[in-house]
Order: structure tokens, then sequence, then C-alpha cells
């Protein structure tokens, strides 16, 4: 009969930051699945563009003072994003729990900010396939949006009330990359829905 081999395990860390932990790995799956969300989406918006003479149709072009102060706002908002991620990859409590709020706060304004510019559009959902797809980016990028500031508001509350472990450091710091994700993708989705009509 053959013994078994066994391995003692119990001294290797029970987390890691980056590329060494699965969190991190799981982070950037996620962010490979919803990338290819909104490269298919942009596709059909281009596809829409090919197909009809005058873009948008039968509308004005989508106004700009509320798109463009969210991508302000949105790329301002990567500081303390990412002074939370550098606070939580050095344990540094204090500094986690105060950059959370601020990002939380952050959120919230943006949200804030995208409801306004939904009204902003000069179309209706259910227009015509201009107007379909203009709402289904922009509704795609917030729903990507409302579900982060939600995940950072649960992560602020757990930092305050505990439990406290090092793998809750890790948690925040994907959340900091995740955030990444979404202040990149905000880019191409604005050129898109205001600067297309204009251009193309």
């Amino acid at each position: 009969m053959t013994p078994h081999t066994t391995l003692d395990v119990s001294a290797l860390p029970d987390h890691a930051f980056g590329h060494q932990g699965l969190v991190w790995w799981g982070t950037v799956g996620f962010m490979v699945i919803e990338g290819s969300m909104f490269v298919m989406v942009l596709i059909v918006y281009l596809y829409l563009r090919l197909r009809v003479d005058q873009w948008p149709p039968s509308a004005p072009d989508p106004a700009l003072f509320y798109s463009t102060l969210n991508l302000i706002v949105l790329l301002v908002s990567g500081i303390p994003n990412h002074l939370a991620k550098v606070a939580a990859e050095q344990y540094a409590l204090g500094r986690v729990r105060f950059w959370l709020v601020i990002c939380v706060l952050f959120g919230i304004v943006l949200l804030v900010i995208r409801g306004l510019e939904f009204t902003t559009l000069n179309c209706r959902w259910d227009d015509n396939a201009y107007a379909s797809i203009v709402w289904v980016l922009l509704g795609l990028h917030t729903m990507h949006l409302a579900t982060d500031v939600v995940d950072t508001a649960v992560l602020s509350a757990l930092m305050f009330t505990g439990p406290i472990t090092r793998p809750r450091f890790v948690d925040v710091s994907e959340n900091g990359l995740y955030w990444y994700f979404i202040l990149a993708w905000w880019v191409p989705v604005y050129a898109m829905i205001y600067f297309a009509p204009r251009l193309l």
C-alpha cells in the first residue's frame, strides 16, 4: 500500500496583493468579461451608424455639459481611489477609512450627475435605434458605476465596524483596481456617445 504524501502549508500567507492573490485574478477576469460587453455595444453603435445617413436621426446632438462634468469628476476620483488602494496595501486602517469615505462621496456625486446626464441625451430610449443604443451604452456604464459605489460603501462600513482582518485590505485594494476599470472605460464611452454624432 502506497503511503500518502502530505504537505504542511500552514506557514503560507492567507492573502496576497496583486497577481499573487486569487482575488486579483478574479477581478481581472471580471474586467475582461465586462470589457468585452462594452466592446460589443460599441461595435453595435458603429454598425447602426453605418446604416443611416443622419446621425442622430431626427434629434439634436446630446448635450455636453453634464457628461463632461462627469468625465472631470470621474478622473479626479481616481486620486482618492489610488490613495485608498495604496493605504490598503500598507495596512493603514485610518487612511483606508478616510479615503474610502471620500470615494463613496465621489461616487454619490457621480451618480447624481449621471442622472442629470440622462436628461440631456435629447432622446427617449425607445425613439429609434440610435436612442436605444445610446441608452444601453450609458446605462451599461451607469450599472457598473452604481455597483462599485455600493461595493465601496459596503467595504467602507466593514472597515469601520469590523472584524478588521488582513484579507479585508486585499478587498479594498482590488476594489480600487476595479474603479480604474470604470474610470478608463468612461473615456471611450463618453467619446462615442457625445463626439461620434458630431464627427461621424
